[in-house]
């Protein structure tokens, strides 16, 4: 379908070249759809927040220069130019936001006036994702004026309520760009969510800024509400979140926009087979190490893994699903992985010191890879020991919490996180909040099958096509009251993925991977130039 499609792209958020959740995987897996229709007209705008330690993903360039110093000299903005080091290598911008924080009473004042924007109750990382978002507006004010380009047909995409100052900036200065705002998750909708309330079987009765005001997130309801109604294009990224736009925002998305993602960092073929056999031994030396044994042979390999949000992202439904595993007859050893970045300070020293000697004294505390800094207030690890989930030889299920980044250079498996990924047998992401989820998409785009609820987007798309983990999704109905049940139903789809023949694993995880061809970039691409359209032609009324 031919759509008017943009001549320049810039598209901000939080997570570029900087990895801490969902959307840096959005971003950059669909950063070269976009470049073979527009090539370096597609420009992604990030934090500078790498003054001490450079980020992994910038490769500096001097690409732009000339509007480098015309930015720094005229609009008081210092930027660096450069290439993401993901596929396609898009162009990047860096922008260092804080020059801007002594500014913050003013540039609230303006958005009070302008949009009605009410930051007088900020806290938190308000200020910084605020000052950024309005950085990255200049940015784009500056570079299309630079360049002359105004009568171009632009597109400004921001995403998440951090980048809605620089949705509004746009549309207060530069109405002639078109502007596409995206919320991933609504932030009043994931606060209703993390404190316990009922957000589904209520969600018609919840009024928006009233819950703000309840759970002290006034101000960024406000700009997250503020820049849905004044977007061109207002986005979400599935049907469940959708429905909580409209209740909570009272915004309508114009279009659903889902995730996908390209598959160039699977390896394909006997690369495939040897990194997962990598992958294995490198999960087995680490669970051998600390659990102070040899695992069988035949030892199945479980994991679960995303932000520490221990409701939403179903981290409790997932520990206690282990413990009605250990009850159930097992034809294998299960070793569970909890792959959840925590309070931590680095790497523990005598399990270092273990894996390269390769002793096999036994170790204090056989259930964390890495020191936590308040083990005693840590969630997980009290909930294994809630759950009398032991570690020792005799019981059939072992647990690791591994609360670090894998970016590799962790200190214990020095492997990044797809590279260990692709080592598992099941993996299981049964979300209480989960608006799209990337987590079991990747999974089963690696092969392994994977079990999530109907309450994510990734399990409502799925759901249509499997149900079953016999089908290489096994997808759970949750609701607000039926947590026992839903840590049944894991503990059982475990348990007979566990006890299948090696041959039927092996035609379980063709199907899991068939799934995953499904949710490509080049099918769900469509959506997003669908939403460009409907910005620009807005802006041409």
């Amino acid at each position: 379908m031919k759509h008017l499609t943009p001549d320049y792209i810039f598209e901000t958020s939080w997570e570029v070249c900087n990895k801490v959740g969902g959307i840096y995987t959005v971003l950059s897996t669909r950063a070269r759809t976009l470049q073979t229709k527009i090539g370096d007209h597609l420009f992604f705008i990030g934090p500078d927040i790498w003054q001490e330690h450079e980020s992994p993903d910038f490769i500096d360039t001097d690409d732009c220069s000339d509007w480098v110093d015309y930015a720094q000299q005229h609009d008081g903005l210092s930027v660096r130019v450069g290439r993401w080091n993901v596929c396609g290598r898009p162009l990047v911008i860096l922008v260092d936001f804080k020059p801007f924080l002594i500014e913050k009473n003013k540039i609230y004042g303006d958005y009070w006036q302008w949009f009605g924007v009410d930051s007088i109750q900020a806290y938190g990382d308000y200020d910084d994702s605020s000052m950024f978002g309005y950085a990255a507006g200049k940015v784009v004010e500056s570079f299309v004026r630079f360049h002359k380009i105004g009568s171009k047909k632009i597109v400004a995409h921001f995403n998440e309520w951090m980048t809605a100052f620089g949705g509004l900036y746009i549309k207060h200065f530069m109405p002639n760009v078109a502007t596409v705002f995206t919320t991933h998750a609504t932030s009043i909708g994931r606060s209703i969510a993390g404190n316990h309330k009922p957000l589904y079987d209520y969600l018609t009765e919840y009024d928006g800024d009233g819950m703000a005001r309840d759970l002290n997130m006034v101000a960024k309801h406000s700009v997250e509400k503020t820049a849905a109604h004044w977007a061109d294009c207002f986005t979400t990224v599935s049907d469940i979140t959708g429905r909580e736009c409209a209740q909570l925002l009272d915004k309508p998305a114009d279009i659903i926009t889902p995730n996908g993602f390209e598959d160039d960092f699977v390896p394909k073929g006997v690369m495939f087979d040897a990194a997962r056999k990598n992958a294995r031994e490198k999960l087995r030396t680490v669970a051998e190490a600390l659990l102070g044994y040899k695992l069988n042979d035949n030892v199945m390999f479980v994991s679960t893994s995303g932000r520490y949000e221990y409701k939403n992202k179903g981290i409790d439904v997932f520990v206690e699903s282990l413990k009605l595993l250990s009850q159930r007859p097992l034809s294998r050893e299960v070793v569970a992985f909890v792959l959840v970045p925590a309070w931590s300070n680095g790497a523990r020293a005598d399990l270092r010191d273990k894996l390269k000697r390769r002793t096999q004294q036994p170790l204090d505390n056989p259930f964390v890879t890495h020191n936590l800094v308040e083990p005693w207030n840590d969630r997980i690890l009290n909930a294994i020991h809630w759950f009398h989930l032991t570690n020792r030889k005799e019981e059939p299920v072992k647990v690791i919490f591994v609360p670090t980044y894998l970016n590799g250079t962790d200190g214990i498996f020095n492997t990044a996180y797809y590279s260990l990924l692709v080592g598992f047998d099941l993996t299981a992401y049964p979300s209480y909040y989960e608006p799209w989820g990337y987590t079991p998409l990747e999974s089963v785009a690696f092969g392994i099958p994977t079990i999530t609820t109907d309450l994510s987007g990734f399990g409502q798309w799925a759901s249509p096509m499997s149900v079953d983990i016999a089908d290489g999704v096994g997808v759970v109905h949750r609701s607000d009251y039926n947590y026992h049940e839903v840590v049944a139903a894991v503990a059982g789809m475990m348990a007979e993925y566990a006890n299948l023949s090696a041959v039927a694993q092996n035609k379980i995880r063709a199907k899991a991977l068939a799934l995953s061809q499904k949710a490509l970039w080049k099918s769900f691409i469509e959506y997003y130039y669908q939403a460009y359209e409907i910005a620009l032609k807005k802006v041409e009324k």
